[in-house]
């Protein structure tokens, strides 16, 4: 026993396992393995996708990596844990004693399969989206590797097999823990069967996600060049964020109208890819014994997801080389100047943006929001989840006859309000604070030092508050005018539109006045947090504002609805909180004012216990 304990500690070669610091030193620096440049082209590509300044602002690739790793993989494992009483009931409720606790019926059952599928596409389809920009070369890779001794061919191949890792490896990631536990839980007669159709149903459904828009991009790119594709890349990213989140959102929903769409053998079943690969899942599960519905479906996943795959494949390579092309070429110059925006501009100037000041910071907002990567994917994430979270609410499904049917609640309207507001000033403020346009910051600094003085410090910031205020409510006033095409005759009256209206307007002034009151810098000209950013908590403050904004917006329209002095009043209480948040807004700009001026690389702290030098 004592020999076989000493050879763990010795290797093969006789040499000892663990060496002293002097032989260590003796043995000479530590020789890298030697890699081709192939596997160096692949895992450059294949970091790139966690260290940039989308995904990790603050250069800490590895932290968002972990992030996102635990973020994807946690909901489908607490699901299969939430489902565990319902597979193993104790107690059965109401009682009867005739009844013997055991699994849930087939219908339950296959709603619970529906649900991993679902999230495996939702999950993988956000992914790729989040990294839309990341699939294709930009302009610094065809600079600094276009010099180097490489073949194009490689560096192609490198890119490709480091997105291929990419969507195999969150895959994994977003259905390992629940592939783990949820035949557990299960418990089914089965085990190989059920883990064959549960690892085949969401690994296709995850894979035919990612593969698809993957597909999408490079096809529009290749077909239609690279400044149509520009134009349009925003907006197809904000739908396919829409479609994703609302999908997830509605799964209640879905899941109570799933039985009645398959068994009447509806058409809306046989073009929902979700269903296809649902279909996959239940084949592998029961074999012949599926319904035939079952059947169909999952020869259309399999069919789809060869065709997704099969256009990849063609058009990835065209779509990538005419990327490389307009990169080395250039885009033809062009006048960024447009003559129908001056009379808005003069209108803007003459009554709202006066001073000179504030003129710079607006136009410098305008200038820089769509420009930068990392703001447009802010404003595609919080505009999708916004869309999607608003359509959930007000859109109610039913099937009646085996047909699919959607009608509005009026309920569903009056929150749509605060909705729209909510996401949009968050969204603002989010782009707004984050460090990712230091370039900017120079001119500021420069003219009106740091801090700058109270004037200037204060047209600067309520510069960027009019700009926000500005845009949520020409967003949220639309949406309340595009809501009256489907609301219902009760939202329809003067008294109605006129508390939507008020309700709108007010939720914007009092969200941008709250959410901006202790933002001190510039828009974009922030620096980088040294204290990192504590997700939980900021998760909590959503879920705790969100639910009281749009319940305010519910209580307040329904209550200014019952009397025009309603309106009166609560016309008067925006104000009034207007007006306390620009008081107390002014009072703490007047002190950052005063504070001195912080040296090169010197440390706040002393200024955060309100220490003065």
């Amino acid at each position: 026993m004592r020999g076989d304990f000493q050879k763990l500690l010795v290797s093969h070669d006789g040499a000892p396992a663990v060496l002293s610091l002097n032989v260590q030193a003796a043995m000479g620096p530590v020789r890298e393995p030697e890699r081709s440049q192939f596997v160096l082209l692949m895992r450059h590509f294949l970091e790139r996708f966690f260290n940039h300044e989308t995904a990790s602002p603050d250069g800490d690739g590895k932290t968002r990596l972990v992030q996102l790793a635990v973020a994807t993989g946690i909901p489908g494992l607490m699901v299969a844990l939430y489902l565990w009483p319902v597979y193993h009931p104790v107690i059965v409720w109401p009682p009867h004693p005739d009844t013997i606790p055991g699994p849930p019926p087939y219908w339950v059952q296959m709603n619970h399969h529906f649900f991993f599928v679902l999230y495996s596409f939702v999950a993988m389809g956000l992914i790729t989206v989040f990294e839309w920009d990341l699939f294709f070369p930009d302009l610094l890779d065809v600079l600094v590797l276009g010099t180097l001794p490489l073949d194009q061919r490689r560096i192609f191949l490198g890119r490709a097999t480091a997105i291929g890792i990419f969507i195999v490896g969150f895959l994994f990631d977003a259905n390992f823990l629940a592939s783990l536990m949820f035949p557990v839980v299960a418990d089914p007669v089965y085990m190989l069967s059920f883990l064959a159709g549960h690892l085949a149903g969401v690994a296709a459904s995850g894979l035919f996600a990612a593969i698809f828009i993957v597909a999408l991009q490079s096809l529009l790119l290749a077909a239609l060049g690279e400044r149509f594709f520009r134009r349009i890349s925003l907006v197809l990213q904000g739908a396919a964020v829409t479609v994703l989140v609302m999908l997830f959102l509605l799964f209640p929903v879905l899941s109570g109208v799933t039985p009645a769409l398959l068994q009447s053998h509806n058409s809306f079943a046989l073009w929902f890819p979700p269903f296809w690969f649902l279909g996959i899942y239940q084949m592998l599960l029961t074999g012949g014994a599926a319904l035939p519905i079952f059947h169909e479906l999952a020869a259309r996943g399999f069919a789809a997801l060869v065709a997704v795959a099969a256009i990849g494949i063609v058009a990835y390579p065209l779509a990538y080389f005419r990327r490389v092309k307009y990169l080395l070429e250039g885009a033809p110059p062009r006048s960024r100047r447009n003559s129908m925006l001056a009379p808005l501009n003069g209108l803007l100037h003459a009554c709202i943006v006066r001073g000179p000041v504030r003129r710079a910071v607006f136009h410098f907002i305008n200038q820089t929001l769509f420009r930068v990567p990392r703001y447009r994917i802010y404003l595609v994430l919080y505009g999708g989840v916004g869309l999607s979270v608003l359509i959930a609410t007000v859109v109610r499904l039913s099937v009646m006859n085996g047909q699919l049917h959607a009608e509005t609640s009026a309920d569903g309207i009056r929150v749509a309000v605060g909705i729209v507001a909510f996401w949009v000033t968050t969204g603002l403020r989010t782009a707004f604070v984050s460090s990712g346009n230091q370039r900017g910051n120079w001119i500021f600094r420069s003219t009106h030092g740091k801090p700058a003085h109270f004037i200037a410090a204060i047209d600067e910031l309520v510069a960027a508050k009019l700009w926000v205020l500005l845009c949520g409510v020409a967003i949220t006033e639309g949406a309340v005018g595009s809501l009256r095409l489907v609301a219902p005759p009760e939202l329809l009256g003067l008294q109605a539109t006129a508390a939507q209206i008020l309700v709108g307007a007010g939720i914007c002034v009092i969200l941008t006045d709250a959410f901006f009151a202790n933002v001190m810098v510039v828009p974009f000209t922030g620096e980088v947090a040294r204290e990192r950013p504590n997700i939980a908590f900021t998760l909590l403050l959503f879920f705790t504002f969100f639910p009281a904004v749009t319940a305010a917006s519910l209580i307040s329209e329904q209550w200014i609805e019952a009397g025009w002095q309603h309106f009166g009043v609560a016309a008067i209480v925006i104000v009034v909180a207007h007006l306390w948040f620009r008081y107390r807004h002014r009072e703490q700009v007047r002190v950052h004012s005063t504070q001195p001026e912080l040296e090169e690389g010197e440390d706040d702290f002393p200024m955060r216990l309100g220490l003065r030098y």
